[in-house]
């Protein structure tokens, strides 16, 4: 049986919605309740799937059902296609399941020729509106269809204007227009090297498939990986009756919202043109009217439209966009859809309509996006800017900055300490680096990936970052960003706008973050129903503070690392890894341990109530000591420059440790609980050091934390085994000496496939795990995570090799099966195991969405996106599958 790939308008609905596309299901659905809509029938989502395999070719049957639509409309209008008398002229309308708005192709008045633009003039007693109709439909035909260059029908245009001495479209005559229709013809036929057809039919025809080829053209294919939308939908086409905005002073056209869509307010807004028809309004050709002014120009239609706005929206139950025709006075409903919107006017419209008893809390929260919560968490951009960017990156965190440029982390610490505003521009981050990027406004790299280390550090301080922005050029010595031919020294000002990746060369006007009563009232919905705990990662008192403030359950890792790379504490840590005895080791550590305490103590006091889960030591030592090079090129100079002989020693001696520790693969080798297995002073000084500044916070604050111990990038059950016995030696030691114990737990980390696979063993030492899913997307693919993503890892995504960046979205079939297994096999030995994630993805919907699905019981993601892994979490426990898109 021959597939249906054709519906006339009375037979969908608003559940037809994948089937005949947003657009046509919307004016089904519209006819079904008594809103004026012109007739129509709509070429299905599947009839342009089956063209996209075919490579352009329809499939068996199409065009005979296409002709037997257009014959059925033919019968309900009373009109002809091509007819001479009461001739019918359709527009062509793309239409696809998710809003896609502009980013397709519309042509109008097909049907309009040599043959029958006489029986229009006649019909309505207009001859200026009948050539007018004629000579868009020609523009829009030859630009759409055929593939014109459409600079040279408005340069025809402009000059014809110029020539009759007018400044609108609307001021040429009939005459004036005879006149272009022939010039446009002759600019279509010049470019096809021929006669373009006028047989309506096979216009007809080729509208429809030059509207499939859209959903594949540039800009749509960018929206579509923008939004997550998937590229095997296709669209739909509705070939709909025309009605004439154009047919003079009593006509009009115009595009209205039910709400505000930029403040989400209960108010009028829309705008609309007399005598004119849609692209007008789209494209800026004239200036259109605030929609109120429409009361005294066309009162009745006006109050009718009004009255429809009401009824849809009561219908929808959610904010409208809606397109209409006004013809000599009738109101036609072209479209309504869900109306895009600001994330501010998202919380404002869902807020009110729970409110208005409209909707509940749930329905409000399937309303809202996780992601657009995201941009009201950081200082944005003005959008009014008018600016064009210089240079584009990735988007490694959102939010905007503005800053004079410095080139290395002191003077950003300098300068920044002083409360200067700078942006650190780096090739890439380091951990070096982290005391620049606490204090500076925002950071630009030429090197890194979306979950570089400065993109996770900028992400967990709520830093905007443009990550990998390859064109840029930086000189680190001579102090110079190059982009393009412009040469920016240190102390110009750039904007960063972390959001979208774009760099702008000057001071670019900011506005504040938004969070208001709307944006609490909806988290806090989305508290009540989620099922999944939100921790955050934080280290230090600002992140956990924040993270607190932001609704954080307590932390579910604190990275120890990045207490070691002080000033104060670095010289210790080298006196450490070049001891070259464990007494010397373990005395290097004695003075490690205050430090590390008083960093537990802030953050403990942040959290204090809650769950903290530190990670012991987990990068390989080498990350503590100089570069190689830079090594050996300072022991170098000091021979050659003869130089103090005690600072040649020690420079030797650090080189020597830096050649013995040097790695060629150091993320897959000695560290995590390999050093500690190595050197177990170092969990031992770590574990005092949780245990003493636990006990302190009690004792000043009356209540301290839950205390969980987490031991890194364990893959053999005896690593586990061998250092918990280390800890919780420790532990009994601290809890004697003060005379007193506190409740503690040691779990560790799942980073690697061969742990999860033996989880159920690994589980016997674990009170808890938590998937490390960075490293384990990294380990269980098999890529080095910058590597990849300033290499093939982007033309893949782009290439549709793969649908997701998999360090962005968890890889589902594969790393997610891994945390599947893990959890499944640790819960098979201990049933009330408790288990997490850690990685970035702990903070993106569509891996929490899939990390309700296993039964996590927590998630753990940077501060600022807390309250968006509160809101995802709310809206994977209602069912609202992510990836369904």
């Amino acid at each position: 049986m021959t597939e249906k790939y054709i519906y006339d308008l009375h037979e969908g609905d608003a559940t037809m919605r994948n089937l005949l596309g947003g657009k046509g299901a919307g004016v089904a659905e519209m006819k079904k309740v008594g809103v004026p809509v012109p007739d129509a029938f709509t070429v299905t989502t599947v009839a342009c799937v089956e063209t996209m395999k075919r490579g352009g070719e329809w499939p068996e049957g199409l065009a005979d059902q296409v002709a037997e639509g257009l014959h059925r409309l033919e019968e309900r209008t009373g009109r002809t296609l091509g007819g001479k008398e009461k001739p019918l002229l359709v527009s062509i309308r793309s239409g696809a399941v998710f809003s896609m708005p502009g980013m397709m192709d519309t042509i109008l008045n097909l049907g309009i020729s040599d043959d029958t633009v006489g029986a229009i003039a006649q019909e309505f007693g207009n001859e200026r509106f009948a050539w007018d109709c004629y000579r868009r439909f020609i523009q829009m035909y030859g630009e759409v269809v055929e593939g014109v260059d459409g600079h040279a029908y408005e340069d025809a245009l402009s000059a014809m204007k110029s020539r009759k001495g007018v400044e609108q479209d609307t001021d040429l005559s009939a005459e004036d227009l005879k006149e272009l229709v022939d010039e446009f013809k002759q600019i279509s036929n010049d470019a096809l090297g021929g006669e373009w057809t006028t047989d309506p039919v096979e216009q007809l025809n080729r509208a429809i498939n030059a509207v499939f080829k859209s959903w594949l053209n540039p800009r749509a294919d960018v929206y579509r990986k923008a939004n997550g939308i998937s590229a095997d939908l296709g669209t739909a086409v509705n070939v709909m009756q025309m009605v004439f905005g154009n047919r003079g002073e009593t006509s009009a056209t115009g595009v209205c919202f039910t709400r505000n869509p930029s403040t989400g307010e209960k108010e009028l807004y829309g705008e609309f043109l007399t005598n004119a028809q849609g692209e007008d309004v789209v494209a800026g050709i004239r200036t259109p009217r605030p929609l109120a002014e429409m009361e005294q120009v066309l009162p009745e239609a006006y109050r009718e439209l009004i009255d429809t706005m009401h009824k849809m929206e009561a219908h929808y139950k959610d904010m409208q966009d809606m397109e209409f025709t006004i013809e000599d006075g009738h109101l036609y409903l072209l479209q309504t859809r869900n109306g895009k919107r600001t994330a501010a006017a998202a919380l404002k419209v869902a807020s009110d309509l729970v409110n208005e008893g409209v909707i509940d809390k749930n329905e409000a929260l399937n309303r809202i996006e996780p992601g657009q919560l995201d941009q009201l968490l950081h200082p944005a951009i003005d959008p009014n800017h008018g600016k064009q960017a210089i240079a584009k990156g990735l988007p490694a965190s959102p939010g905007a900055a503005v800053g004079e440029l410095v080139f290395d982390a002191d003077t950003a610490a300098e300068r920044g300490g002083k409360g200067e505003p700078v942006v650190l521009v780096r090739f890439e981050t380091t951990p070096d680096d982290i005391h620049g990027v606490i204090v500076c406004q925002g950071i630009l790299t030429a090197h890194g990936g979306m979950t570089s280390h400065a993109a996770v550090v900028a992400r967990g301080m709520g830093k905007p970052c443009v990550a990998g922005a390859a064109g840029i050029k930086i000189d680190p010595l001579a102090k110079t960003l190059t982009i393009g031919d412009t040469v920016f020294n240190e102390g110009d000002v750039l904007t960063l706008n972390g959001s979208t990746g774009e760099v702008f060369g000057e001071a670019l006007e900011l506005i504040p973050p938004q969070i208001n009563e709307d944006f609490q009232n909806v988290v806090s919905w989305a508290d009540e129903v989620r099922t999944l705990g939100v921790r955050a990662n934080a280290e230090n008192f600002e992140d956990a503070s924040k993270a607190r403030e932001l609704g954080a359950e307590g932390i579910g890792l604190c990275r120890t690392e990045h207490m070691f790379f002080g000033a104060d504490r670095l010289p210790a840590v080298r006196e450490m890894i070049t001891a070259d005895n464990a007494e010397q080791r373990a005395a290097a550590l004695e003075k490690i341990l205050p430090m590390q305490q008083a960093d537990f103590e802030q953050i403990f006091t942040a959290m204090k109530g809650l769950p903290v889960t530190v990670r012991l030591l987990d990068p390989p030592l080498h990350e503590f000591l100089p570069n190689l090079v830079e090594q050996s090129l300072l022991v170098q100079k000091l021979e050659l420059t003869n130089g103090d002989a005690a600072e040649l020693e020690e420079a030797r001696k650090v080189l020597a440790q830096v050649k013995k520790l040097h790695e060629q693969n150091p993320m897959l080798g000695t560290r995590g609980c390999r050093l500690a297995m190595l050197y177990p002073e170092i969990p031992d000084m770590q574990a005092r050091a949780i245990i003493k500044a636990a006990l302190a916070v009690l004792e000043r604050e009356g209540e301290t934390v839950g205390i969980e111990i987490m031991i890194p990038l364990v893959a053999l059950p005896i690593e586990l085994k061998t250092q918990r016995e280390i800890v919780e030696a420790a532990v009994k030691d601290e809890f004697a000496k003060a005379g007193q114990e506190l409740p503690y737990t040691i779990g560790t980390m799942i980073e690697l496939p061969r742990a999860a696979m033996v989880a159920d063993q690994i589980a016997e030492h674990a009170d808890f795990y938590s998937f490390g899913t960075n490293d384990l997307t990294q380990t269980t693919i098999g890529i080095s995570r910058d590597d990849a993503e300033n290499g093939f890892l982007t033309t893949y995504v782009m290439d549709g090799v793969l649908e997701k960046n998999p360090f962005e979205s968890i890889d589902v079939e594969g790393v997610g099966a891994v945390v599947r297994t893990g959890v499944e096999k640790g819960r098979s030995a201990k049933p009330d195991l408790k288990c997490g994630v850690c990685g970035e993805h702990g903070g993106d919907p569509a891996s929490i969405d899939f990390f309700q699905e296993v039964g996590l019981n927590y998630v753990s993601c940077s501060p600022f996106r807390v309250p968006i892994a509160r809101f995802a979490a709310a809206k994977a426990a209602l069912g609202e599958h992510v990836n369904d898109k």
